[in-house]
């Protein structure tokens, strides 16, 4: 079974992403379950959104404690909690930056983590310029197809293009694509340093 925890604030789509994971993964004939987990509902509160996928059933309901991938929606959860907290060695980590993790401070934090398994994309700014918002959700979860492996990029796709309307699908598909794009160059660029 492969586990997922998503951070990140109330507005950033946290749930959505959960739920399109869950899709994709369903689309491709697996196991797949999707639930959140938060305090008080307002935009800009503290949100975690869990992901299991299997290719059998999945009996299990309680959080996800020890997650085999994290993804942060939202930098300023790290001075709010331990969003590592968990996550297995050789897990993979992926983040919502404009900058790599040794331009963040985390550089170091994240050493423990194998080459390749973490990476950063600019999942707002790719949102804002394809949607006109800064909902980093699915160009994370296209990121995530990138870097993990786990659910391919074109389950993913059409989980967006079976969740969001006409006026969002094709600007959520853009980012998702782009954000794709971004982390193979990123793991490609590592891959011959």
């Amino acid at each position: 079974m492969f586990q997922v925890r998503i951070h990140g604030r109330g507005g950033q789509g946290v749930v959505t992403a959960a739920e399109l994971l869950s899709v994709a993964a369903f689309a491709e004939g697996r196991h797949a379950q999707a639930f959140p987990s938060f305090g008080s509902e307002r935009t800009g509160a503290p949100v975690v959104a869990f992901c299991r996928i299997a290719d059998v059933a999945i009996r299990l309901r309680e959080p996800v404690l020890s997650p085999d991938a994290i993804i942060v929606q939202d930098l300023t959860l790290f001075e709010a909690m331990d969003v590592f907290a968990g996550l297995k060695d050789g897990g993979y980590v992926l983040l919502n930056a404009p900058s790599g993790p040794a331009e963040l401070g985390i550089g170091e934090r994240l050493r423990r983590y194998l080459p390749g398994h973490v990476a950063t994309v600019p999942a707002s700014e790719l949102a804002e310029r394809h949607i006109g918002r800064p909902v980093p959700n699915a160009a994370l979860l296209g990121a995530f197809a990138a870097l993990t492996g786990v659910v391919s990029v074109d389950s993913v796709l059409a989980a967006i293009r079976g969740r969001f309307g006409d006026g969002l699908v094709e600007g959520n598909l853009a980012a998702a694509a782009e954000a794709c794009d971004l982390v193979h160059a990123e793991l490609g660029s590592r891959s011959h340093a």
